[in-house]
């Protein structure tokens, strides 16, 4: 029997159902090592890292306290895309997530680019924490002589090696990185809260709304910097999808995954949108800088520097994670992409321990780019990633609502069966998320010393996924052809 005539036996012993769904060949040799709590805390890890824990800072200073309502706006998009995420895994956990989803309703085409968008994002992604771990490790008077590509190519290094370990080692490191980031926001918006309630002086004046209105209200420097640091903010939640690929190696998705997603939306509101009101509060938005965690920047000026030290090995972890995050989730897509032909067949090697680390390995190779960027351009490095990053993520969340678009076509036109956990008002909820996203990408163009060179990235990038294609596609139909490539050992 054929490989192929086995998986369509499989599914139809399993029911109609399962005989309507593919298969996806990179789904098989994982293990289903990841608990409930595991997937919790990555859906948390995912929405508290780099993009508020260094990034607040200079969209504070950019855009004043409105910041706040950039966060909660961009949000809300994000926890409808996440959602949408959330109903295709009920319908069909795979650890090759989107890229899965986007194969089966887009066609392989969809999963080509929706593959090397997403890799495109998180090696990106990586370069700008490693440049933030660097920019860390120079708050310390200790490491502050070491050039800042040493400490970027140190901090890969780490990650690299712990990664490789086992998907439940990545487990237990999320989870922990996960409670560490958590219960630091926790106790700082309990110091914030304190420092409101008692009205300490912080930096020599009083905290509460005269700091807002005292300084040019809401709104100092008007909406068009709001406006433009959106997609850096989307940035922020850019690790929400990977509650979708964790989903993969777990024994019970149609458990973890709700409880998960839903718990996403009060987790923004909490964390982001309320630390960024406390720190308005407390600070005016021309105190807080680009180079400095905004949260270290109100701990030292209230007289506390071993609190602020704390504080900044805190947020080192983040960015730790977020690398961590970002060389687990490519491995797994780059495999899938690998099994239908649309990526290099070295990606979809496993080592013993059943990690996909062929795939791991290539984001890390983009990753030691970085570290040259580090060396060449210290100073812009963390900026021109993030808005290289932010590209890849828009076009991945596009590519999800796109897929949820078509999914609920086909259910209405009874193909296939939506599970009980749905994304509502659907298509104008996809359509709303997609036409923010796309106006989000085009406000880039009004930031002409970074973003609209980012842009103008997008013809280049695009040739080079037509170029790719076409060394591709004969792999591709080859593979579709049998049907279930054999799993590479």
């Amino acid at each position: 029997m054929s490989s192929k005539d086995a998986v369509q036996t499989a599914q139809a012993a399993a029911g109609p159902q399962a005989a309507r769904t593919p298969a996806d060949a990179g789904d098989s040799g994982y293990s289903k090592d990841l608990k409930a709590r595991h997937v919790n805390m990555i859906a948390i890890g995912g929405a508290i890292g780099t993009g508020l824990f260094l990034g607040a800072g200079g969209r504070l200073h950019n855009a004043g306290p409105a910041l706040a309502l950039a966060y909660l706006v961009c949000g809300v998009f994000a926890f409808f895309v996440v959602r949408a995420l959330g109903e295709l895994v009920l319908y069909r956990p795979s650890s090759g997530s989107f890229v899965s989803y986007a194969r089966e309703f887009l066609g392989e085409k969809g999963a080509y680019v929706a593959g090397w968008m997403y890799f495109l994002n998180w090696s990106t992604t990586g370069i700008a924490d490693i440049t933030a771990i660097a920019l860390y490790t120079h708050y310390w008077s200790l490491f502050t002589t070491v050039p800042q590509w040493v400490m970027a190519l140190i901090a890969l290094a780490v990650v690299l090696t712990v990664n490789l370990i086992s998907v439940k080692i990545f487990g237990e490191m999320e989870f922990w990185f996960a409670i560490i980031k958590v219960a630091t926001l926790v106790s700082f918006m309990f110091v914030g809260i304190f420092l409101l309630a008692t009205q300490h002086e912080v930096d020599g004046g009083k905290p509460g709304l005269d700091v807002i209105t005292g300084h040019g209200g809401v709104f100092p420097h008007g909406m068009m910097p709001v406006v433009l640091v959106m997609q850096g903010v989307i940035f922020a939640y850019a690790a929400l999808e990977l509650v979708g690929v964790a989903a993969g190696e777990t024994a019970e998705p149609e458990k973890v995954v709700p409880r998960a997603v839903n718990s996403i939306m009060w987790r923004v509101a909490l964390f982001y949108v309320g630390s960024v009101v406390l720190l308005a509060l407390l600070l005016p938005g021309s105190v807080y800088s680009a180079d400095e965690s905004p949260f270290v920047t109100v701990l030292s000026k209230i007289g506390v520097p071993a609190a602020g030290g704390v504080m900044n090995l805190v947020v080192l972890t983040a960015a730790m994670s977020s690398l961590n995050s970002g060389l687990y989730s490519t491995g797994r897509i780059l495999r899938s992409m690998a099994m239908a032909g649309s990526a290099p067949r070295f990606t979809a090697r496993m080592n013993r321990s059943r990690v996909p680390y062929g795939g791991i390995m290539l984001t890390c190779a983009v990753c030691v780019l970085g570290v040259g960027l580090n060396y060449l351009v210290p100073s812009q490095a963390f900026e021109i990633v993030l808005n290289v990053a932010s590209l890849g993520i828009i076009s991945t969340w596009v590519i999800i609502m796109i897929c949820h678009l078509v999914f609920v076509r086909r259910a209405r036109a009874g193909l296939l069966t939506r599970p009980h956990f749905k994304l509502r008002f659907s298509p104008v909820t996809e359509i709303a998320t997609i036409a923010f996203l796309l106006v989000c990408l085009g406000m880039m163009w009004n930031d002409p010393e970074v973003g609209r060179k980012t842009l103008l990235l997008i013809p280049l990038i695009a040739l080079l996924l037509v170029a790719g294609w076409f060394g591709v596609r004969r792999r591709v139909a080859q593979s579709s052809a049998e049907g279930r490539p054999t799993p590479v050992k």
